[in-house]
């Protein structure tokens, strides 16, 4: 006869690994489901717009086993995946890119952008909360950007690994260069080609919709560093420098936006009720036995 120490020892081993594959089983499954829903909501958008739908949202999921959250931003093989779609689009159908993304690699910004400006359909660009940086880059190839009336774009700026560019070169002319050591002055020159790399890039591409003189002014604004990286451009910002912006935002938009849920976080930090209330009239009073549905985000 065995002790019990050893079989309780068993079980436990036993349960471990059985709450192990239950997590992978719930991985592997609940991760197939929530991609079947975000295909049928973009087969229900393109069914209505008649247009391809490509979706490039970047949210913190928990992709891995155990719930560390990665967070997403743009990237070659999301350029690759975009102009592959593209190249399957008819050159006359549109194209509804809906973004959502902090920005991202500039080349792979840079490419996706050139494809939409190289599309004949027309190109629309949703916006349901904020495309910065290499976002906003692939927004101003767009015949059309539409916004939620508090969703921002970006400077697009350029980058140099956690600085910008313009503060790099302005360092070099406020110590002189004899002041400054070999790598900072590297630095300084890589930053300035990247700064007239990329105003010469959004220029162009804004020559789709404006007249040359008019893009060269938007782009020296949105890529000279006059503001911070994260700084807001807020629709009525958008609209004065002369870009064209909506803000009819279809219902299905945000639809999609809740299969795309933010991860990281056990609790949810905000709650609501989702639903549309209207204002009490005096003397009301809410029925005891009422238990309305909270919902909420994790940030």
């Amino acid at each position: 006869m065995r002790p019990w120490s050893f079989h309780l020892a068993n079980l436990a081993r036993a349960a471990f690994w059985l709450a192990l594959l239950a997590i992978v089983l719930m991985q592997v499954f609940g991760g197939r489901g929530v991609d079947r829903q975000r295909s049928a909501a973009l087969g229900r958008i393109e069914e209505a717009r008649k247009s391809r739908v490509i979706a490039m949202i970047h949210r913190e999921e928990s992709a891995s086993l155990f719930g560390v959250p990665v967070a997403g931003s743009i990237s070659i093989d999301d350029s690759e995946a975009v102009l592959r779609a593209i190249r399957l689009t008819p050159p006359e159908q549109p194209i509804d890119v809906i973004l959502h993304t902090p920005g991202g690699l500039v080349l792979a910004a840079e490419q996706i952008a050139k494809a939409l400006v190289e599309h004949k359909g027309k190109v629309t660009v949703f916006v349901p909360h904020y495309a910065m940086s290499g976002g906003t880059l692939i927004a101003l190839a767009a015949d059309e950007i539409v916004m939620d009336a508090n969703a921002v774009l970006g400077p697009v700026d350029p980058q140099i690994g956690d600085m910008p560019a313009v503060s790099i070169v302005k360092v070099v002319e406020i110590k002189a260069p004899k002041n400054v050591g070999d790598e900072l002055l590297i630095l300084a020159d890589m930053a300035q080609k990247a700064r007239v790399q990329v105003a010469a890039f959004v220029a162009q591409v804004l020559t789709k919709h404006l007249l040359e003189k008019h893009a060269l002014q938007v782009a020296t604004v949105l890529t000279e560093g006059r503001w911070t990286h994260d700084y807001p451009i807020t629709v009525q910002a958008a609209r004065q420098l002369g870009l064209n912006v909506s803000t009819e935002m279809p219902l299905s938009i945000y639809e999609l936006m809740e299969l795309y849920p933010q991860g990281g976080g056990i609790r949810p930090s905000v709650w609501y009720v989702p639903l549309k209330r209207a204002p009490a009239s005096p003397g009301a009073q809410q029925t005891p036995n009422s238990r309305p549905e909270s919902k909420g985000t994790a940030n």
